[in-house]
């Protein structure tokens, strides 16, 4: 790059050290973008693990965080890429609408709750409920998931190149899952379904998305719902 281009870009690029500057001023920056603007470039340093970071975006931005966050860091992201270069605790891209959320190292429970759009990808491992109730929002972790997670998956994609836990996809609508590695259990109504070509192609566009190299969508097996539990019926009452 251009010595001149590179400099403009770096001064193009807002900074925000949460060491000596509050988080509010970081979140009311990136709430008050005009759209249209070129200033769409922030980099945060110093999280130290605060809260709520970089949540409620609503336009096209790239925000680089350089360090761990707490919880619910790019909660109801709608737009923007977020990429923490750490990891993340409870709650991380909570309610996304859109856009894109990258976590470098390992994401705590909860990730990518009630998601309704957008990509959220988790190069190390997730905890437990990964993609609760996720109602569009498509996941891929790159390592492996805890118990109960998709619980409750309306629509969307879970792509785990790890290990899941307990009770995976228990109570799942029609949130598509699907597992590299072993699956410690299966929860109540998810069950294991042929992988057709329209969804090894489905998920061979997820892990280019998601950087996955060499790993073949072959090597993954689909879990979806039996669809015994959609409406209540008596001879089904043991297990509700």
């Amino acid at each position: 790059m251009d010595a001149s281009v590179k400099r403009e870009s770096l001064e193009a690029m807002r900074v925000f050290d949460l060491a000596s500057t509050p988080l509010r001023e970081l979140n009311s920056a990136l709430h008050a973008i005009a759209p249209g603007t070129n200033d769409t470039n922030f980099e945060v340093v110093n999280p130290r693990g605060s809260h709520a970071v970089a949540v409620g975006i609503d336009q096209p931005v790239t925000v680089n965080v350089r360090g761990s966050v707490g919880y619910y860091c790019a909660g109801m992201n709608d737009g923007g890429t977020v990429t923490v270069h750490g990891s993340a605790g409870p709650g991380v891209a909570e309610n996304m609408m859109s856009g894109t959320v990258v976590i470098e190292g390992d994401a705590s429970q909860y990730a990518g709750a009630t998601g309704r759009g957008g990509l959220l990808v988790i190069k190390g491992n997730a905890a437990s409920r990964c993609g609760i109730s996720m109602k569009g929002i498509d996941i891929v972790v790159h390592g492996s998931i805890g118990h109960m997670s998709a619980f409750m998956g309306q629509s969307g994609h879970l792509v785990v190149l790890g290990d899941a836990g307990d009770a995976l996809g228990d109570s799942l609508y029609e949130a598509k899952l699907f597992v590299r590695g072993s699956v410690k259990s299966l929860g109540a109504d998810c069950i294991e379904k042929e992988m057709r070509p329209e969804h090894l192609k489905k998920l061979a566009e997820l892990l280019d998305r998601a950087g996955v190299k060499n790993v073949r969508p072959e090597e993954f097996k689909r879990y979806g719902s039996a669809r015994k539990l959609y409406n209540f019926n008596i001879d089904n009452a043991d297990a509700y």
